[in-house]
C-alpha cells in the first residue's frame, strides 16, 4: 500500500506544501478542467435521455457496488474513479501494448429473429410461477471497462468480480485478471518502467467488509413486481423523476451487480423493460461466455447500449455499450466496446 500511496502522492500536481493548495477560488484552467471531469458543459450536455461519451463516463462505468449517497459524493466518487484509472496507466508504463484484451461487438445473427420484449417479458412470468425463490445477495460478474486518457492510447481493463454476503451482513469481494476468451493467456500489463505480464487470473483485489445494515436500494432486497420495482430502482439512481431508457439500463447494471435475482425478479425486470421506450428488438447473438440469448439495442447520443436477455427465462445476460461517434482526443473509434458485463449464476 505504501508503493500505491507514493505514487498518487508524486502524481499529485499540487501538493499539500505547495502555496496554491487551500481554499481559495480555483484558477481558470483549474476551474475548467474540473468541469469537464465531475460533468459536460453547457455546450456538451446531452439531449434528455441521451448519453455523451466522454470525461465522466469512465467512473460510471467502472464502479461497481455502490451505497447510497449524496450527489456531491457521487462527484468525488467519479473524481476517484478516475485518479485510480490514471494510476493503473502510470503502471502501465509507455511498453504497454493499448487494448491488449479489448473484444469485438457482438454480432447479431443475420438469420434470427428478433423477439419483442413484451413476449420475452411473457415467457419471464411463466418461468418464475414454475420456479421457486432464488433471490441472493452478491453477485459474480464479468466486465472489459476501456480506460482512457489524454496522454495515453485507451486500454481495456478485464476482470471477474465475485461478491458474497455473509450472515452477519458482511461480505467479501474478489477481483481478479481474466478474459474467458483466451483462458490462461496474460491480459494485464503492470509495473513501473519495464513492463511485465501478469497472469490469466492474477489476483487484483480481495477485501472483505464490515457488516452494512442499510435498508436503502440496491442494498435493501428489490422486490418481484414490476409496479414496486420501477420504485425501487428510481430510489436507487437517487432520481425524483421517472427513469429515462439510459438510466433503467444504468440501473440494471447497478442492480445485478449487487444481487443475483431469481425468476420473480427476473420477471418484473423484463417487463419493465419491456415498457421502456427506444429499447427495439435486433434479434440473436452469442455472448462472450457462450450463451444464447436475445439481444435489444438503444441508441443514445454517442453510444448504442445492447441488452442481451435469456430467451427462454427473461434473465439479463449482459450489457454491452459501444462507441457510435469518434473521440479522437481519447483513442476513440466507432465500434469500440467502451464497457461490457456479463453476470453468471
Amino acid at each position: 500500500m505504501a508503493d500505491e500511496l507514493e505514487l498518487l502522492r508524486r502524481a499529485n500536481p499540487v501538493p499539500s506544501g505547495d502555496p496554491r493548495f487551500g481554499d481559495g477560488p480555483l484558477g481558470h484552467e483549474a476551474e475548467r478542467r474540473l468541469s469537464r471531469l465531475v460533468g459536460p458543459t453547457a455546450d456538451e450536455r446531452p439531449k434528455p435521455g441521451g448519453f455523451l461519451l466522454g470525461r465522466s463516463s469512465l467512473g460510471r462505468l467502472l464502479r461497481g457496488p455502490r451505497p447510497r449517497r449524496t450527489r456531491l459524493a457521487w462527484a468525488l466518487a467519479t473524481t476517484a474513479a478516475v485518479a485510480v484509472t490514471s494510476l493503473a496507466l502510470l503502471l502501465a508504463g509507455p511498453s504497454t501494448v493499448p487494448a491488449v484484451a479489448a473484444p469485438r461487438p457482438l454480432v447479431v445473427r443475420a438469420d434470427s429473429t428478433p423477439v419483442p420484449l413484451d413476449r420475452l417479458a411473457e415467457r419471464a412470468g411463466v418461468a418464475a410461477a414454475e420456479s421457486s425463490p432464488g433471490l441472493r445477495k452478491g453477485t459474480h460478474v464479468q466486465s472489459w471497462s476501456m480506460g482512457m486518457s489524454e496522454d495515453e492510447p485507451p486500454i481495456t481493463l478485464p476482470v471477474e468480480r465475485v461478491v458474497r454476503w455473509n450472515a452477519d451482513d458482511s461480505h467479501t469481494e474478489l477481483v481478479v485478471a481474466t478474459d474467458p476468451r483466451h483462458p490462461g493467456r496474460p491480459v494485464l500489463s503492470e509495473g513501473d518502467g519495464d513492463s511485465a505480464l501478469v497472469d490469466d487470473g492474477h489476483v487484483i483485489s480481495e477485501q472483505t467488509f464490515p457488516p452494512s445494515w442499510s435498508d436503502a436500494p440496491p442494498e435493501s432486497p428489490p422486490p418481484h413486481d414490476a409496479k414496486r420495482l420501477r420504485a425501487y430502482l428510481q430510489d436507487a439512481q437517487h432520481s425524483d423523476t421517472p427513469l429515462t431508457t439510459f438510466e433503467l439500463l444504468d440501473v440494471t447494471r447497478l442492480l445485478l451487480n449487487t444481487w443475483t435475482l431469481g425468476p420473480r425478479e427476473d420477471a418484473a425486470l423484463a417487463r419493465l423493460l419491456a415498457d421502456a421506450e427506444g429499447l427495439r428488438p435486433v434479434g440473436q447473438v452469442t455472448d462472450r461466455l457462450g450463451r444464447r440469448g436475445q439481444a435489444y439495442v438503444y441508441d443514445a447520443i454517442g453510444a448504442r447500449q445492447m441488452l442481451i436477455m435469456d430467451p427462454v427465462t427473461g434473465a439479463v445476460l449482459g450489457l454491452e455499450i459501444t462507441v457510435m461517434t469518434a473521440e479522437p482526443e481519447y483513442g476513440l473509434k466507432v465500434g469500440d466496446v467502451m464497457d461490457y458485463s456479463a453476470w453468471m449464476r
